[in-house]
């Protein structure tokens, strides 16, 4: 959990020396030390209007809370990607919030809260994203503290569902989650073209399925908007921290399927890796991309989730247009007002 970013390794006792600990020491860490030292507060946001029925009256709370608080505070994890671990976290007052930690980040403290400030300005403005609350920026742990959304993420609803040999989504809410993602995209593609060549506000980045929340109500809300641009590749070396020294190395990502995402950071890879969580929904999970381009006669979980032909038209059209998203030359990829238009005539 989010405690053992801190944990450092402890030497054996020599002769002579006690192996009780003092009570003032006990947690030790890189920061601060708890009993000794003053606690970090986390930095918040207020302006954040639309946040979802589950925790819209959080704010107040984390304005008031310390990075103690959210180790305390911490659960379990939720979720791991090659940009950081996702824990749940539960604020004294109950409400849940989710606390996505960063392996390693690409920029220092000053930068980074530069950045994540516009990137939550922006994305709280829209209902179809994931809100950001606040932020952390310690030397050896940074994190930000987002919307929960109990039902979790659309990967795991399908995967779930696929487990347990049945099928969890009906079309309608399938096409409701669809929906929801494109107006997100069409959110942010319609923010203006970057004047800070260093952020882009109109590019997400990192489009999959499993950063897809869903709500109870079968809405989805796109998370992960503006991350990719705080979080360094773990290819890349160790990014410096604020005292010039050289950062340790960070906690290894877990395994990852098949890459068939695309990473540009651009509108048209947007749209690409939307047409890869088009074919995901619409029963073809983790397949190759070239194979989901005889999606139709490869698979017999196609459409296994619609109820009459009318359904199946609506799926079919569905499949059309995620053809169109993954063609291999960017340019000839539908802009999101375009799918839009097509999604409001199916």
């Amino acid at each position: 959990m989010l405690s053992r970013a801190f944990v450092k390794p402890k030497r054996s006792p020599q002769a002579g020396e006690s192996m009780l600990p003092s009570p003032a020491s006990i947690f030790e860490y890189e920061d601060f030390i708890f009993g000794l030292l003053d606690d970090i507060p986390l930095i918040s946001f207020n302006d954040n209007k639309n946040s979802n029925y589950y925790n819209n009256n959080s704010n107040s709370e984390l304005a008031q809370m310390t990075l103690r608080q959210v180790l305390r505070a911490s659960v379990g994890v939720i979720g791991e990607s090659p940009l950081g671990m996702t824990e749940k976290m539960v604020l004294l007052g109950g409400k849940i919030c989710a606390v996505k930690r960063f392996r390693r980040v690409a920029v220092r403290k000053r930068e980074f809260g530069r950045r994540i400030e516009r990137v939550a300005h922006v994305g709280n403005q829209c209902e179809y994203l994931v809100h950001v609350l606040a932020y952390l920026y310690a030397k050896r742990i940074k994190f930000v503290v987002c919307d929960y959304y109990p039902m979790g993420s659309l990967a795991d609803l399908l995967s779930g569902a696929r487990e347990q040999g049945h099928t969890a989504l009906e079309w309608k809410h399938r096409f409701k989650i669809i929906q929801s993602i494109a107006k997100a995209i069409s959110f942010i593609h319609s923010q203006n073209p970057p004047s800070d060549k260093n952020l882009q506000l109109n590019v997400h980045g990192n489009i999959k399925s499993s950063n897809v929340m869903v709500n109870i109500d079968f809405t989805a809300r796109l998370s992960d908007y503006g991350f990719v641009q705080l979080a360094d590749h773990l290819s890349s070396a160790p990014a410096d921290d604020d005292t010039g020294q050289q950062a340790e190395p960070p906690i290894p990502p877990p395994p990852q399927p098949e890459q068939v995402l695309e990473t540009t950071l651009s509108r048209e890879s947007d749209i690409y890796n939307f047409g890869v969580v088009l074919i995901e929904i619409l029963g073809c999970p983790n397949t190759n991309v070239v194979e989901s381009k005889k999606v139709r006669k490869i698979d017999d979980r196609l459409f296994e989730f619609c109820r009459g032909r009318s359904e199946e038209k609506q799926a079919s059209r569905v499949l059309d247009i995620a053809l169109s998203c993954i063609n291999s030359l960017s340019d000839a990829r539908p802009n999101i007002q375009q799918i839009l238009s097509c999604l409001g005539d199916i």
